[in-house]
This record gives C-alpha cells, sequence and structure tokens, in this order.
C-alpha cells in the first residue's frame, strides 16, 4: 500500500529545484540546490580548484596577520617564514581530505552532514556554522570597503565619514550578492583572472619592498619563542579552518573518478602560494612599520608604504580578492540556509547574509574600537566552531563511501539517516562536547575558558584540541546505522536512473 506524505513530512527531494533543460553547471546562473550533481554534469576538473583557493586567501588581512607574528608574538623573518609555509598545509590540507567528500556525495558540505548528525541533529553544527558565516562575511566586507575608502582618499582626496562608509559598504556587498548569486561558473571565472592579476601585481610589490627595505633590520630582529611559532601557526591555520565545511560545495562537479591526492594538492598549492608570501611581506612590512598590527583601519597602510601608482591597482586588485572571498562564503552559506529548511533559491537565500553583514559591519566600522582585535577574536572562535565539525565528519569519512542521494534530501522519517528522533546520537555528543572542550583551551579579548592558561590554550591550539576530541569521541562510539542499507540512490540523469525508470515499481 503507498501512503501520501503530508505537507509536513514532504521530503526535499519532491520539491522541484529546478526547471533548467540545460545541465545546470552550464548556465549563466547556477539553480542547482542541495540535490546531487548527476555525473553527466560532473564537467569540472581538479586544476580548477587552485585559483579557487588562490581566491580564497586574496586578502590584505594576511598582510595585517603577518605584521601581528613581529609585532605580537616576537617572531623573527625565518620564524615567520616557518609559520607561513606550515599553515596553510596544515589547514588547507584539511579542506582538501574533506573537500573528498563533494565528489563522493554530490551535494554541499552541509547536506552530506545529515548522513552523519542526522536530519534533525545535523540542525544545530549547522546553524552554528551559519551565524559563524555572519561573522567572517562581516570581517570582509569591512576590509573591502576599507580598501574602496583608500582608493577614494589616495586618488581624490575624498575622506572617510560615516555616509560614505554605508555607501561603499553597500556597493561591497552589492558586488558580492551578484558574484555569490550567479554560482560557480562565476565563481570559477573570476578566481581564474584574479589569480592572474592579484599575483602580476604581488610580484610588483614584493620587488618594490625588497628594494626599498631595511634589510639588516630585519635580519637583526631576535628570534621569539618556539611557543610563539607553534601560536603562529594557530593563528594563520585558523583562517583555512575555517574553509573546511565548505570544501565539498566546491568539489561536486568533479567526477567520481577525480584523483583525491591531486585534489588535497591542489588545495593546498593555491593556498599556500598566496598566504606565504603575503604573510611575509606583512612581516617585513611591520619593521619598519611596528603601528601596522594595531592599525584600526587594516587597509590605509598599503597607501602610506607604497607608491600611489603601486598602492592603488593593488588595492583595486586586491578588492576583487575580498569580493571574491565574500562570495565563497555566501555561496556557501546560501545552501547552508536551505540545509536549515529556509526553502528559498540558493541565490535568494545568499540575500540573508548580506543583509547581516551589511549591519554588523557598519558596526565593526563606527562602533568598535579595534579591528585586529575583533578579527583575531572572532577567528579563534570561528575555528573552534568549525573543528567540532571538522573532527566529526572527518571520522565518518574514513568508513564511508558512498551516500544515499534519496535519504539525503529526505527530511521526514521515511529517510535513511533519520536514525532515532532524526538525530544521530552519537555525533551530536562527540560534537557537543568536543565544542565545549574546545571553548575551554580558548582566549580571547572578552572571554577566557578555564583551561586558557595551559599550553594549548597559551599557543592558540584551542581549534586543534577541539577536532582531535571530536574525531576521538566519535571514533570509539557505537555508530548507528542508517535505517535502510546507505547505498548510493541513482540520481536524475545518470545510466542508472534511466535503467531503474524501465523497471516498474511494484505497489502493495
Amino acid at each position: 500500500m503507498s501512503a501520501s506524505a503530508t505537507p509536513e513530512a514532504q521530503p526535499e527531494s519532491a520539491i522541484p529545484q529546478n526547471q533548467s533543460a540545460l545541465p545546470q553547471n552550464e548556465s549563466a546562473m547556477e539553480t542547482r540546490g542541495l540535490e546531487p550533481v548527476p555525473d553527466n554534469e560532473r564537467t569540472g576538473r581538479i586544476r580548477e580548484l587552485f585559483p579557487t583557493w588562490v581566491a580564497a586567501n586574496i586578502s590584505v588581512l594576511l598582510l595585517t596577520m603577518g605584521a601581528g607574528l613581529v609585532v605580537f608574538n616576537g617572531l623573527n623573518f625565518w620564524q615567520v617564514l616557518i609559520v607561513a609555509a606550515v599553515a596553510p598545509i596544515v589547514s588547507y590540507g584539511i579542506v582538501g581530505l574533506i573537500s573528498i567528500a563533494g565528489k563522493r556525495g554530490g551535494s554541499p558540505g552541509m547536506t552530506l552532514s545529515r548522513a552523519v548528525f542526522g536530519q534533525r541533529g545535523n540542525l544545530f553544527p549547522g546553524s552554528l556554522i551559519w551565524i559563524a558565516r555572519w561573522g567572517w562575511e562581516t570581517i570582509n566586507a569591512v576590509t573591502g570597503a576599507y580598501a574602496i575608502l583608500t582608493v577614494l582618499d589616495l586618488v581624490f582626496g575624498i575622506k572617510s565619514n560615516t555616509a560614505l562608509i554605508i555607501v561603499t559598504l553597500l556597493v561591497f556587498v552589492a558586488l558580492t550578492f551578484l558574484i555569490s548569486g550567479l554560482g560557480i561558473n562565476a565563481l570559477r571565472v573570476c578566481s581564474k583572472w584574479s589569480t592572474y592579476l592579484f599575483g602580476a601585481f604581488s610580484v610588483l610589490v614584493l620587488v618594490y619592498l625588497i628594494a626599498n627595505t631595511d634589510w639588516s633590520a630585519v635580519f637583526d630582529k631576535p628570534a621569539g619563542s618556539a611557543a610563539m611559532v607553534i601560536a603562529g601557526i594557530g593563528m594563520i591555520g585558523a583562517g583555512g579552518i575555517s574553509w573546511v565545511p565548505s570544501a565539498p560545495d566546491f568539489t561536486r562537479y568533479l567526477p567520481r573518478t577525480a584523483s583525491a591526492p591531486k585534489m588535497v594538492g591542489s588545495t593546498i598549492g593555491g593556498a599556500g602560494i598566496v598566504v606565504l608570501p603575503m604573510v611575509l611581506m606583512g612581516a617585513v612590512m611591520a619593521v619598519g612599520t611596528p603601528d601596522l598590527a594595531n592599525a584600526q583601519d587594516p587597509v590605509s597602510f598599503i597607501g602610506a608604504l607604497l607608491p600611489t601608482w603601486i598602492a592603488v591597482p593593488y588595492l583595486l586588485i586586491a578588492l576583487v580578492g575580498m569580493l571574491l572571498i565574500n562570495s565563497m562564503s555566501m555561496y556557501s552559506a546560501g545552501f547552508t540556509a536551505q540545509t536549515l529548511g529556509i526553502k528559498v533559491p540558493r541565490h535568494w537565500a545568499v540575500s540573508v547574509n548580506a543583509v547581516i553583514s551589511l549591519v554588523f559591519g557598519f558596526l565593526l566600522m563606527v562602533v568598535a574600537t579595534s579591528f585586529i582585535g575583533s578579527f583575531i577574536s572572532f577567528l579563534t572562535l570561528l575555528a573552534v566552531a568549525f573543528s567540532a565539525w571538522i573532527g566529526v565528519f572527518g571520522i565518518d569519512m574514513l568508513t564511508r563511501k558512498a551516500y544515499d542521494a534519496k535519504a539525503l534530501l529526505d527530511t521526514s522519517r521515511t529517510s535513511a539517516y533519520w536514525y532515532k528522533g532524526g538525530f544521530a546520537w552519537q555525533a551530536m555528543t562527540a560534537w557537543g562536547v568536543a565544542l565545549l572542550t574546545g571553548l575551554a583551551f580558548t582566549k580571547v579579548d572578552w572571554f577566557a575558558g578555564p583551561l586558557s592558561d595551559t599550553w594549548p590554550g597559551q599557543n592558540g591550539l584551542g581549534w586543534a584540541v577541539t577536532i582531535v576530541v571530536a574525531g576521538a569521541l566519535y571514533a570509539v562510539l557505537p555508530r548507528t546505522k542508517p535505517t535502510t542499507p546507505a547505498v548510493e540512490a541513482p540520481v536524475e540523469g545518470t545510466v542508472e536512473a534511466v535503467e531503474e525508470e524501465r523497471v516498474p515499481a511494484l505497489s502493495i
């Protein structure tokens, strides 16, 4: 006997999410939502990951963070070199590993997470990650607005004021909304060209610094402690950790046969080729301008340190990079919003985060007294929030080779990923305990956990503790199996789906 689903129990798979007759990744706007990408639309290439992760790191904030390693951590040039080389390998190595789930399941990361936490359980880490993205997008919007203000000052002599701050924020967020709303194709094109342009001008800035820096002052700086080197790796690595839940979003269009080692290598390479020189340049700049690390405006120092003919085009290209970073974040945030049950197309789900970043961005630019202090505090808490999910999801990936496509979209009790009451209690327990443990080891300007004075806490490794605790606990807890065998369901458009449609269904 066939039972009709009530409106409340209607599975997401019954909701039409695309009306396009063309493969969705070939149209101007990506209209595919949470549903897995069919094999015939998986036309992505691994080499496209390289410019994607280059674009994810084109931010002048890396210059400020590099300066912070010198001013706050007391590191010398060679120690900064170690930090700048190791941090992207560690953090983006994790990004690359988790991205493998995207080619396996063909859905966004937080949709695949339903298979781990349960249809209802996934709402908890999903909500936290969605909220955390508000802060990341706010930081990027503020940095982009400061870049526009600096260019206006350098070229036209227009000084910043409250009205101009509002206008620049509106312009930046509107452009972000446009790019992220168009989807994966727009991100790929913009990433490719921004990589070329930013790379060329970064070389120009590097040459200028080499010719105009007092290198004796740079190399005469005494070394800092090993503990501060570790803390620096944790601080720089935290930025990469924030991308981990989004990693599958950018690999879901890769064919299932895509090489996992090459995916990880392209991810690390794309991030590292930007992080390493940017952090080093920030450290070199800080030797002559120690106030750089304390600047309320994290961008205007470029106009003071570089000649206008370099500073203006460099800032404009960096502005494009920051637009891409924010667009990538909002692109993923749109999927996360849909995963939480907001039943609107992805490009409209993005608008929620756009409005939030406008409001918070205004507060940060007009009300807050320390941009870099707020940024480091936010980045530290962001990494802990994401790391609890990473530990659980990562351990699950070690044993899971496929995802049940129908069960991912079915949010009713009939879903194979319903588990018990919609929750996988083992994953929820490991996630909750790890999150609280990580916060206990964390210290920021306005919060200090009870274990923040221990070695991991003093070295900024609360996020690393969180990953280890989440993964270890989830690994030892007895696993609840899906209510039906988790075999990979045929996806519309594949050969398997066509064959299945030819077999008449038997109703009892």
